[in-house]
């Protein structure tokens, strides 16, 4: 008999296990009811996309799309891909064999068919589907917040994963007013916060727009060419394909020539300069500290005017927890009516982890966990044990109710390895005055409570957290 196989996540993915997992409910939540007292919306998004989307948001030069998505032909078209191919005189069973066609005929062939990608990243999406519902028309602004995985064919690292987790808002609509750039940037802070991360730093820039960039990269371009030898392979190539991310370098040797290239500050036109001074006036209006950094320019084509970044401690060299920034004229490039946007993504992964390193233990502390562990002992207490555990359910407790009757010590045991802060025992002495015995774990206090009071006082424990 052949030795069974033992499955795995795939490498560059992963599961996420309590208490991690209420962690992360945590910060999720936390997004949820921030981004609604901004007035945001949830938009769930499908996890796949025509591939076009992305090739033509993010840029079919950036690495994004060149290396990193994950393409496939739709499954459902195979048949018709088979017919195709014997319309055209090709044999489908002697395709793997090399035979009978000539690789033009198949490609020409599979041309045709829709190819499809998993999303490595959400704004494509966000517009994708402002143009089909024709959220244009809707009043004032529209703002939107995602939640969930995107996929991207990346080398695994600390951090870094090839299914990871974004979370992410867009504001669409017909102003590019600064206001609303510093206003993202405000909630994004606050639900930092709320998440419970540590120390971040906000980094800004402005990369230009359409009048003004074009000019600077060129002019970069110049300028790296005449040092490509003194370049690793990787920033050579971008010399030509995308130069702006060559300012994005972490090599060493490489940042010496970087601090001398020509900074996009310094040619930017009238009007972004203007807007970015304004940006920056309303972020110190609302308090909100921030560092310029020149070399901030973000790796994807839809990026104008403001882009900013979020870095936190506990991460090594790659700390940028999110990204974000404006991309004007995005929803024009797929074939939707002219419209300002900004929006941001936080790389859930990342905020995590620094959560966690930042803070080894008090993380677990402030999770909600197991409130009530029900000790029963006796035939005659398991109706009431049931009975009182509904209830404190419904009333939102958490409570672990053994599904077998255990002896008293071992009882107690399990509730304290639980984390359990309460261990509620109903013995048939409880039963029969219709009270129950609440012992503290921490300090072993305990009181005798009739069922109203005992819904009551648990209740109220549960508010005051």
């Amino acid at each position: 008999m052949p030795e069974k196989k033992q499955f795995r996540a795939i490498k560059g993915t992963r599961d996420i296990l309590p208490p991690d997992s209420a962690l992360w409910s945590r910060v999720e939540q936390a997004a949820r009811d921030v981004f609604a007292n901004y007035g945001f919306g949830e938009i769930r998004l499908p996890i796949f996309e025509e591939t076009e989307l992305f090739a033509r948001s993010i840029g079919a030069e950036t690495d994004v799309v060149s290396k990193e998505m994950y393409t496939f032909q739709d499954p459902l078209d195979i048949e018709q891909i088979i017919q195709t191919l014997v319309r055209r005189g090709i044999d489908p069973t002697k395709i793997h064999l090399g035979e009978g066609f000539s690789k033009p005929q198949i490609w020409d062939a599979l041309q045709q068919f829709e190819w499809l990608t998993l999303r490595p990243e959400a704004t494509a999406s966000v517009c994708r589907a402002y143009i089909e519902h024709g959220m244009h028309t809707l009043p004032g602004n529209v703002k939107l917040y995602y939640i969930g995985p995107m996929f991207r064919r990346e080398r695994p690292q600390k951090g870094r994963y090839r299914q990871f987790y974004q979370i992410g808002a867009e504001v669409l609509g017909q102003s590019d007013a600064p206001a609303i750039d510093a206003e993202l940037v405000e909630m994004l802070l606050v639900f930092f916060r709320r998440a419970g991360l540590g120390l971040t730093t906000l980094y800004i820039n402005s990369i230009g727009d359409k009048n003004c960039r074009p000019q600077y990269v060129e002019l970069l371009r110049e300028e790296l060419r005449k040092v490509k030898d003194q370049l690793r392979e990787d920033s050579q190539r971008r010399i030509e394909t995308n130069p702006l991310r060559v300012l994005d370098s972490k090599v060493a040797e490489e940042q010496p020539i970087i601090e001398k290239l020509p900074r996009i500050a310094d040619h930017l036109c009238a009007e972004c300069r203007d807007h970015f001074a304004k940006v920056k006036d309303e972020l110190k209006l609302r308090g909100v500290a921030y560092e310029e950094n020149w070399r901030l320019v973000r790796g994807l084509d839809y990026y104008t005017r403001t882009t900013f970044e979020v870095t936190a401690a506990g991460l090594g060299s790659q700390n940028a927890v999110c990204g974000g920034g404006r991309y004007d004229g995005l929803v024009e490039l797929l074939a939707g009516p002219p419209t300002k946007g900004i929006g941001f993504a936080i790389g859930s992964d990342r905020t995590i982890l620094s959560i966690q390193e930042s803070d080894a233990e008090g993380w677990k502390r402030r999770l909600p966990g197991l409130a009530v562990f029900v000790a029963w002992m006796g035939a005659k207490s398991y109706p009431a044990a049931v009975s009182i555990a509904r209830k404190l359910r419904d009333c939102g407790v958490s409570v672990e109710l053994p599904p077998e009757e255990m002896k008293f010590k071992k009882s107690l045991g399990l509730a304290d390895k639980l984390g359990a802060r309460y261990a509620l025992i109903i013995g048939e002495d409880e039963v029969a005055s219709e009270t129950y015995t609440l012992k503290r774990l921490s300090d072993a206090e305990q009181k005798k409570l009739n069922e109203n009071d005992l819904l009551e006082y648990l209740e109220s424990e549960k508010r005051s957290g």
